[in-house]
């Protein structure tokens, strides 16, 4: 919904600031990650991550893209909330976190408050191989500069079709360099 904020920072600490937006205020949580590198902005651009609950809409805001795709995918591990997803990140930069998962280091993430054995070796289970996914491809939720074809499958893929079946359909495309973006999402809706 939101890709990012930018604004003046009004209040800041090492969880919570406050951004003015042409007169709005707006609180977002942030790591400690975020707060060391803008502590000393008066004004910055924040990536968002919107949290709708129940009871609350919450704001996570990262100074780059890089960890809010990394929180976003710490959110998708089954029993793992926000508030153990902004400690993580606290503690480890996503390059340490990516490390912890690729050495299968349960000791560094058991350091985090709040993880255990248990929660460490899930963490690892469930992110294993997902970081150079999300090097290759880019956040889908936050593209920057895409080809034709990225574009299609971000679409594609906001309109509620799985990620795998999406990479499939638009491979199976032909003369795709001929095609707009529209064009390829029309063809590949209707080979589904």
């Amino acid at each position: 919904m939101f890709a990012y904020l930018e604004g003046k920072l009004t209040y800041k600490s090492p969880s919570i600031l406050y951004m003015d937006v042409n007169g709005t205020g707006y609180e977002l949580n942030i790591t400690l990650q975020t707060f060391s590198k803008i502590q000393h902005e008066e004004k910055c651009r924040l990536y968002i991550h919107l949290q709708v609950r129940e009871d609350a809409w919450i704001l996570y805001g990262f100074a780059d893209e890089e960890e809010r795709a990394t929180f976003r995918q710490l959110l998708n591990i089954n029993g793992l909330g926000a508030v153990t997803a902004r400690l993580i990140l606290s503690s480890l930069t996503p390059e340490e976190l990516e490390r912890a998962v690729a050495l299968e280091d349960n000791k560094t993430l058991e350091r985090i408050k709040g993880i255990g054995t248990k929660s460490a070796q899930r963490i690892i289970l469930e992110l294993k191989g997902k970081f150079s996914k999300l090097k290759n491809t880019g956040d889908l939720q936050a593209p920057a500069h895409n080809t034709t074809a990225e574009d299609a499958l971000i679409a594609l893929v906001n309109l509620g079709i799985s990620k795998g079946v999406a990479e499939q359909a638009l491979a199976k495309l032909k003369n795709t360099s001929a095609l707009s973006v529209e064009e390829m999402i029309k063809q590949v809706l209707r080979a589904l």
